[in-house]
């Protein structure tokens, strides 16, 4: 039997256990086991995708101990899971033993999914005041993990200072899951290579390793901390879509669509992957088959449903109005653009987009307009009008966007650190060197990042991006 990567449920005691179930179940013999342990072989079925195996393994513990924990807490997960909190009350009312430690978790949980969580903090720091001493420490890292789990990293790192310190390698994960969510994404980093050199097989720990890599933006680490979980599994998702993504932001779209497409054989209705896809298809000017994926991705978006089901929509419409526009139709591209009128996301940056899209086939009466608009309905103008002057110079339109770029700095506030890059470029480009330099030396010294990203094409790998002004001095005459 293929290993799951739990301990437990790869030891000998649990596979043990579950021999007998199977045994039992597959001869129609009477099953003589707990609700605690069918509970645990659900959450084995739930674990390994054995979905119909882990609800007929629930509905058996239930019919033998109707008021038992473990499979209701088993039925409150799965309704959390599925956004039902009223379905999960139902559940946490049913369960006999409320004085139990996992009846508090239950409630606990559910009021993290309900986003009331100075209530639900109030809660467990009662219950804590009835914990024995001798309990103390498993509770408050248990209520840590919880906090960790619902993505309150500063609760989660307020119950952990509660705890003891231990170096164990439960209590480091849980450390470095908590310095990850609270972006100190060096020290997680730091913690899952201590986890690592204790146990160097472990593909969580490897791809731990390179979500905080990626965090911080680095990349090339991030894909050598991939290889080692895909070494290890080489169908592993959280491996494969880590590596697919830190090649996707290195520019190395090739690469990171053979990683997003095998992300999605394992994994085929994640719409992510395929938004990914179509992506790198329009980088590599394959607008046909970035349509098709893109088009896939919808069909995923939706699933069964006459509403989407994901975040994601926005983008994929906005990725199919890019790859349209490549191929010429920008009234298909438009059209696309038009379907996220309904949809929750920054209808600012759609104006924009629509802008951009019209004047790269010439409509620049209508580019005005949707640009205008994006300016006039904008909650941050100075942003949306830098992002209206880089879509100009992108079209290469290089006069314009420069007499554009040279108002704009006449206006933005004292310590403004944005566009100072993509001037610079615009005056290279022009040949206007005196003032390439002049806008490189603001670039480098209030956005390095901005810096980077517009201008490291000009300067060699390993110059710090701070240095660009420095590196050109004596290299280039005013």
């Amino acid at each position: 039997m293929k290993k799951t990567g739990d301990e437990y449920f790869d030891s000998e005691e649990f596979r043990e256990m579950l021999a007998t179930y199977e045994e039992a179940v597959n001869t129609g013999q009477p099953v003589f086991m707990d609700a605690d342990e069918l509970a645990e072989i659900a959450d084995f079925y739930q674990m390994t995708e054995q979905y119909d195996e882990a609800d007929a393994a629930i509905d058996l513990a239930l019919a033998l101990s109707p008021g038992a924990i473990a499979p209701l807490t088993y039925k409150i997960h799965e309704a959390l899971w599925n956004g039902n909190t009223e379905e999960a009350r139902e559940y946490l009312d049913r369960i006999i033993e409320t004085d139990e430690p996992d009846y508090v978790y239950d409630k606990a949980e559910i009021l993290m999914a309900e986003e009331r969580e100075e209530e639900c903090d109030e809660y467990l720091r009662e219950e804590l005041k009835k914990v024995p001493d001798d309990e103390y420490q498993d509770y408050v890292i248990d209520v840590a993990n919880l906090w960790a789990d619902y993505n309150y990293p500063e609760k989660a790192m307020a119950w952990m200072s509660r705890a003891k310190q231990e170096d164990t390698p439960e209590f480091k994960e849980l450390m470095g899951r908590t310095l990850f969510g609270l972006g100190k994404y060096k020290d997680s980093e730091r913690v899952f290579n201590e986890l690592i050199d204790t146990d160097p097989f472990s593909k969580y720990y490897w791809n731990a390793l390179a979500s905080a890599q990626l965090m911080d933006e680095d990349f090339n680490n991030a894909i050598q901390s991939s290889e080692y979980a895909i070494a290890i599994d080489p169908k592993d998702p959280d491996g494969l879509i880590a590596k697919a993504n830190a090649l996707f932001r290195l520019g190395n779209y090739e690469d990171a669509l053979e990683y997003f497409r095998r992300y999605s054989n394992e994994v085929p209705d994640d719409e992510f992957a395929l938004l990914h896809q179509g992506t790198c298809l329009i980088n590599m000017e394959r607008g046909e088959e970035a349509v098709e994926v893109l088009q896939e991705a919808i069909k995923v978006a939706y699933g069964d449903n006459k509403s989407p089901r994901t975040d994601y929509l926005p983008d994929i419409y906005q990725e199919l109005a890019f790859a349209y526009s490549e191929m010429g139709e920008t009234d298909k591209a438009i059209e696309y653009l038009d379907m996220t009128d309904t949809l929750d996301c920054d209808h600012v940056q759609i104006e924009v987009i629509k802008g951009h899209i019209l004047l790269s086939d010439g409509h620049m009466e209508e580019a005005e307009e949707h640009f205008k608009k994006a300016v006039r309905e904008s909650t941050e103008p100075l942003t949306t009008l830098l992002r209206v002057i880089v879509s100009i110079y992108d079209n290469r339109y290089l006069e314009a966007a420069h007499s554009l770029f040279t108002n704009f700095f006449r206006v933005v506030p004292k310590g403004h650190k944005d566009g100072y890059a993509y001037m610079a470029l615009c005056c290279y480009e022009l040949k206007l060197y005196a003032e390439f330099l002049d806008n490189l030396k603001k670039a480098c010294e209030r956005n390095p990042k901005e810096c980077k990203l517009v201008l490291s094409h000009l300067f060699p790998e390993e110059v710090d991006p701070k240095e660009y002004y420095d590196f050109l001095q004596g290299k280039m005459k005013r």
